[in-house]
Order: structure tokens, then C-alpha cells, then sequence
């Protein structure tokens, strides 16, 4: 079994594929192959792109003060 080392557990939606283009509204897809699409929508010519894909924002950094490193 070949192993997907990127995108292994992405659904697959217009959005991410490599042959679709973003509409200039953003709610739509344009497909060279099936037309102008939903962007969640997907068909079996999907091939996906990492490159589209936004990354997950970063997580809150924590604040520490000195007294959470001391010892008592």
C-alpha cells in the first residue's frame, strides 16, 4: 500500500485541488475540468495541492511570571 506522505486524512473539496482556480466572489470554485464548482465540493479528478491549504493558526503562547519557577 503506498503511503500519502501529504494529505493523507484531508477530504477531499475544490478548494485544495490542484486543478481548481478560486472564483473572484470566493464562494465558488473554477474547475478546467468540471466548471465552475462549490469550493466543498469534489469530484474524482481531485488531486491535492498543499500549497492551497491555510495553515492552522498558532495556538495562544502562555504568560509565566517568575514565581512559577521557583521553588518553594
Amino acid at each position: 500500500m503506498k503511503r500519502k506522505i501529504l494529505g493523507a486524512g484531508i477530504p477531499p473539496k475544490c478548494r485544495y485541488c490542484r486543478f481548481g482556480t478560486a472564483a473572484p466572489d470566493g464562494d465558488a470554485v473554477i474547475c478546467p475540468k468540471k466548471g465552475v464548482l462549490d469550493k466543498d465540493a469534489s469530484c474524482k479528478k481531485f488531486r491535492y495541492d498543499p500549497l492551497k491549504r491555510a495553515p492552522r493558526q498558532a495556538p495562544d503562547m502562555l504568560t509565566f511570571s517568575e514565581s512559577d519557577f521557583t521553588l518553594e
